[in-house]
């Protein structure tokens, strides 16, 4: 997934997820763990289930926990789990 930045959709730039973009948030989806990994999606989701890149599972849902992800790419946080 991607962050569009511009007023219209003639006018908008593309550009890749950032970690500054995930600060603050719970959890992100796998496709935008995805798009800020820098992986495929079928790697993404072995990651999942493997269990090298943390996830919840509510339902049927899967969701990224932030604050893990960030802990696993070596960023400080001060959120709690």
């Amino acid at each position: 997934m991607t962050t569009l930045t511009g007023v219209s959709s003639q006018s908008c730039t593309v550009r890749p997820l950032a970690l500054a973009d995930i600060r603050g948030r719970a959890t992100i989806t796998p496709a935008e763990a995805s798009d800020l990994l820098g992986m495929g999606m079928q790697q993404t989701y072995t990651a999942l289930k493997d269990g090298s890149l943390p996830s919840l599972r509510l339902s049927r849902r899967i969701l990224v926990p932030v604050p893990a992800l960030l802990r696993l790419l070596g960023e400080v946080t001060d959120d709690a789990d």
